[in-house]
């Protein structure tokens, strides 16, 4: 393979102007440029990307962690960060973890070997401690809240569900129950948290029935709904965080013979498009911004804080 010594023989130039001509360098005289062109084209000269990294200290990649890729939460996030990674013109390095710690820690390990630039959690499973080391090595970015000294982006978990509960409160609602993805995730905490709150503001009992964990697909909604038709006490309104779930809920709800509103209020987050066809009132998450936010923080070495907004959607479901 041809090395940059027979382009510069070929070409009849210095070593120094074929680095030159490859780096865009405007000092160059024409005539030189376009001998190096012609030499690089006979010999087949193939630029070392390695070695480029390795003067440079950058590679031009950016990790992202996130659990799946085919949830349009995160597809949505993954848009806006693909947005602006092509006009930094720069790549991005997917590491679909499912909540594995161990996909994790490679993705981090990566990072610490400078196999990428920088890394961006859009969600994870690992404690901050885990990944609190892995910072010297390079910018980490959380989309999340976090009282860490580390960059991100966020929603106001606790103020949003607690705003959404009161929503539905004032629509008449008083046995809410909800749908999370997974109650152990910092944003799943606060809006728990906003839950209890609510309910000991309106000193409501607190049933763990209506606490609907896993919930993710049009499925998990209608698994959702199977288990509130045989219930004893059924909630009469839920607060579902993601429209796919809310969906499930609804088609499962015609099924069964509920009426929405009237027998259950249903309740959404993202706005997605499905939520619009179903016309479900939901909360617009602006999560091509975050991404786009996510992915400029990862880009600095000062640490920075980012809010992004939601606004309420109201459709036919409450």
């Amino acid at each position: 393979m041809a090395n940059i010594r027979d382009v510069a023989r070929i070409a009849g130039v210095s070593v120094t102007t074929v680095s030159r001509v490859l780096n865009h360098h405007p000092y160059v005289q024409e005539e030189k440029r376009q001998a190096v062109l012609a030499a690089i084209e006979k010999s087949g000269y193939v630029k070392n990307m390695n070695a480029v990294n390795l003067s440079t200290g950058q590679t031009g990649m950016i990790g992202v962690v996130l659990p799946f890729t085919d949830h349009p939460y995160f597809a949505a996030l993954l848009k806006g960060l693909a947005e602006e990674a092509r006009a930094h013109r720069k790549k991005l390095v997917l590491f679909q973890t499912d909540y594995q710690a161990d996909q994790e820690i490679e993705a981090l390990e990566m990072l610490k070997h400078k196999q990428i630039d920088a890394l961006i959690f859009c969600s994870r499973s690992s404690e901050w401690q885990v990944i609190k080391p892995y910072q010297s090595f390079g910018p980490i970015v959380m989309c999340e809240e976090i009282q860490e000294d580390v960059s991100y982006t966020f929603i106001d978990q606790y103020q949003v569900f607690l705003n959404a509960l009161h929503y539905l409160d004032q629509k008449g609602y008083q046995q809410i129950g909800y749908c999370i993805g997974r109650r152990s995730g910092t944003n799943s905490q606060a809006r728990e948290r906003a839950y209890r709150d609510f309910l000991k503001s309106r000193q409501f009992p607190v049933n763990e029935s209506w606490i609907f964990e896993n919930c993710y697909h049009v499925q998990d909604g209608e698994r959702v709904l199977e288990e509130i038709s045989v219930a004893t006490q059924r909630p009469d309104a839920l607060l579902v965080t993601n429209d796919q779930t809310a969906a499930g809920i609804l088609i499962k709800a015609q099924e069964k013979g509920f009426s929405v509103p009237e027998d259950l209020g249903v309740m959404g987050f993202d706005n997605h498009p499905i939520a619009g066809m179903l016309s479900i009132t939901t909360i617009e998450l602006p999560l091509e911004e975050m991404g786009r936010k996510l992915f400029r923080q990862s880009l600095k070495q000062e640490i920075s804080k980012e809010e992004v907004y939601v606004k309420l959607v109201e459709r036919k479901t409450v």
